[in-house]
């Protein structure tokens, strides 16, 4: 027991002191006394702090301390008991004196501590002695474990020429040992591979540049690194990872053609796009530091160029202009390779560029005629008499050995008839004149071949413009119609006049207005020509009468200006009409066809009247005839035609049994069949059979019966003048089973066999098998 503990009762004796106060003084004594009784000694555990050593194998438990109370008087009365973690299975105690064992090998890195709890009880009582107390084994750590590099294998990337010092990855190894105590877990790097080019840093692990490389000599490096753990002591742990290092390309090498010259060779006939040759400049790079751009320098002739294909890192030299064997034989021409991407950091190691020389010769060929242009504009007059010359086309062959040529024109069938041309001088002249209000232009292809070799053929084209001259007379620019009044004065104006002309005027047309002087309606209309290129018509005289004159023919002169002049006489007619001041056009025009007819309004109402009444009486005609039509004409013979149905309700013997009614209102007139006496069953069922089973489309009785009613209705004057539809009824020979009738039938059932129904099929299996068995019976 504590000291506070025995404080705190002897506060509480003090408190109780005062309650007997006549007892003070005789009982102090045994107050003390009795204090004295009651207080416990003080009792504690006392122990050291526990450790037990990792990975230790022994025989015999290991001791590794001892718990001990200190009211323990080593009599052997006091027991002491382990539990917690590991109780029992790792560890264990002695009962008697406390000492703590270790029964099995510990693993730190599996469990670093153990928790476990300590109990001492009286072995007579079996009560504590001791409060629980609670206390910690701690496993001491050993260099059991091997460092590890849980990230490998490592690549890394660094680009090539990087300086010194240029770090390029990190590694880490891991140690599963304890880094609190001891060097156990503390690593170490090293480099086992990789030097001189690499170095790596002791304690961090990271890997630097030892030296300026080029990934042309080499692209890729192996690199081993090693980590030991207590610091690269003698005995310890080590692991190596491998480390992959590629270094990635820069712009640090020019391109470099392989020829410094080079000789290629174009046909003077190769079209324009064609390709030369090519050129390929070196570059040690790699993708885009290898990327090139080519030019053509100094090229005065500008024949020639070139363009780079970005997959093969080529050169395409191509022909821009044509050639011609006879003008130059041969070209010289400096290509200049250039990167396109240029990393200034290299730029002092020199340009990035190199140029060669490329000589083109020009192969001679046998070419098609030259014309001297390759567009002919030829000019000739309209009019110009047949066989006027047009122009001339000129071609000639460009070979040295200059074969003649042969001219000729691609004829359409409208420029057959108009143009020719001289095969041997190229002259284009007319066939007949030409007509330039017709078309004013036309376009020729002209031909020009080898006499030596007439596959070489070249074309021209010719446009011939046919030049105007004043061949077409003005005339009025449209029909007029020219209307007036019976009450007008004298100088109103009542038309204006325009003209129009089909020939051109290079000074712009202008035509003049007059009358006629032969005009007899002078006095009556006069014409003001308003220098415009229209004219006014005006009334001569005042009040006009119908009945006097119904139109006036008004002779109109009109001039152009083209040389020589050309004058037309164009005739206006003017309509008197039925007004005071103001024109009604409709009933001007209803005048004078009136007027043209030679009939007055009274004698057209009435031919309007008999022609209504004409139409009327048509129609009704029409309308009867219609009604009549519709009516039937044959009601005699319908029955000829369509199907007649008989309806009775006597009952019958059976299909043999015909006596009971008349049935041939059934049958036709041309087809009867005959009736047949019943026979015996048995005998005739089987020939009944195969007739039915002729009876059909196919069958001879069928078609005989058809024809007969197809004679009939062609035959007919009572049929319809139109395309009907025939229905028949066609009953046939019989069925399988006969009649089912057994008037007439002078057998029983019992004289008669009927093995045959087994032969008729499933349908009538069960009929076979009702006859058969009556039969059994029977007998």
């Amino acid at each position: 027991m504590n000291s506070s503990v025995l404080l705190h009762l002897m506060a509480m004796l003090v408190q109780l002191w005062p309650c007997s106060p006549s007892m003070q003084s005789s009982s102090t004594q045994n107050t003390v006394q009795s204090f004295t009784a009651v207080r416990r000694v003080k009792r504690d555990w006392l122990w050291e702090p526990f450790f037990a050593t990792e990975e230790q194998i022994s025989p015999h438990p290991v001791s590794i301390g001892q718990l001990k109370s200190d009211v323990d008087k080593q009599d052997g009365n006091l027991k002491y008991i382990l539990t917690g973690e590991g109780a029992e299975s790792f560890f264990s105690i002695d009962e008697y004196n406390g000492t703590i064992y270790v029964k099995q090998k510990l693993d730190r890195e599996k469990k670093p501590f153990y928790t476990l709890k300590a109990h001492a009880i009286n072995r007579s009582t079996q009560l504590p002695v001791e409060p629980e107390s609670e206390f910690i084994i701690k496993v001491r750590d050993i260099n059991d474990n091997e460092p590890q590099f849980l990230d490998g294998p490592y690549v890394a990337t660094v680009p090539e020429m990087s300086p010194e010092g240029t770090s390029v990855t990190q590694v880490t190894a891991t140690d599963a040992d304890d880094p609190s105590y001891g060097n156990n877990a503390r690593l170490l790097y090293s480099l086992v591979q990789g030097q001189p080019y690499f170095s790596v840093e002791p304690k961090t692990g990271v890997i630097r540049m030892a030296s300026q490389m080029d990934r042309e000599t080499k692209d890729q490096y192996l690199v081993i690194i090693q980590a030991k753990d207590m610091v690269g002591q003698p005995g310890a742990f080590s692991a190596t990872a491998t480390v992959t290092i590629n270094l990635s390309d820069v712009n640090d090498n020019p391109p470099k053609f392989q020829q410094r010259l080079y000789y290629m060779s174009v046909s003077e006939e190769a079209p324009v796009g064609t390709t030369i040759g090519k050129v390929f400049a070196e570059d040690s790079d790699i993708g885009d530091n290898a990327a090139m751009d080519y030019f053509i320098e100094a090229d005065s002739s500008d024949v020639f160029y070139i363009i780079t294909n970005n997959e093969t890192q080529e050169g395409i030299i191509l022909l821009k202009k044509r050639v011609d064997y006879e003008s130059k034989r041969r070209y010289s021409i400096h290509i200049k390779a250039v990167n396109r991407y240029i990393d200034e950091r290299f730029l002092k190691e020199g340009p990035f560029e190199d140029t060669t020389i490329v000589k083109i010769n020009v192969k001679d060929a046998d070419e098609p005629p030259v014309f001297t242009s390759e567009n002919y504009v030829m000019e000739i007059f309209e009019g110009a008499m047949s066989g006027s010359l047009v122009g001339v086309v000129t071609a000639r062959d460009p070979d040295d050995d200059g074969s003649p040529v042969r001219y000729s024109i691609v004829h359409s069938r409208h420029l057959k008839r108009l143009f020719s041309i001289n095969e041997h001088n190229g002259a284009i002249i007319t066939t007949e004149p030409l007509d330039r209000e017709i078309a004013s232009w036309h376009n020729l292809t002209v031909t020009a071949t080898e006499t030596r070799n007439p596959e070489k053929i070249s074309e021209a084209n010719v446009y011939v413009q046919v030049l105007d001259v004043n061949d077409n007379a003005p005339e009025f620019s449209k029909n007029y119609e020219t209307f007036v009044c019976e009450n007008a004065v004298s100088g109103q104006q009542i038309q204006s006049i325009s003209a129009v002309d089909q020939d051109d005027s290079a000074e712009g047309h202008h035509f003049y207005f007059s009358l006629a002087q032969e005009d007899a309606n002078s006095s009556h209309f006069t014409v003001k020509d308003n220098q415009d290129n229209t004219a006014g018509i005006f009334t001569g005289k005042s009040g006009f009468r119908r009945q006097e004159q119904f139109f006036f023919y008004l002779p109109i002169l009109i001039q152009d200006n083209g040389t020589p002049p050309l004058t037309s006489t164009n005739t206006l007619t003017v309509t008197v009409c039925d007004c005071d001041t103001e024109v009604n056009t409709f009933y001007c025009r209803y005048g004078a066809f009136m007027y043209s007819l030679g009939l007055s309004t009274e004698a057209l109402v009435a031919v309007l009247a008999c022609i209504l009444i004409f139409l009327v009486f048509f129609l009704a005609i029409v309308t009867i005839r219609q009604q009549q039509q519709q009516k039937p004409a044959f009601s005699e013979k319908m029955e000829e035609f369509r199907e007649n149905i008989v309806s009775y309700d006597d009952e019958g013997g059976g299909e043999e049994d015909t006596e009971a009614f008349d049935i041939s209102a059934l049958r036709t007139r041309t087809v009867m069949r005959t009736h047949k006496p019943r026979k015996k069953v048995a005998s005739e069922i089987q020939s009944l059979y195969r007739q039915s089973l002729q009876v059909g489309p196919d069958s001879a009785v069928f078609r005989q019966f058809i024809s007969e009613k197809l004679e009939e209705a062609n035959t007919d004057p009572s049929v319809p003048p139109y395309d009907s539809l025939q229905t028949y009824a066609f009953e046939g020979t019989g069925s399988l089973a006969g009649s089912l009738s057994s008037l007439g039938s002078n057998t029983s059932d019992m004289d008669q066999s009927y093995d045959y129904l087994a032969d008729w099929g499933p349908h009538f299996k069960q009929l076979a098998g009702m006859y058969s068995s009556h039969r059994t019976v029977g007998d």
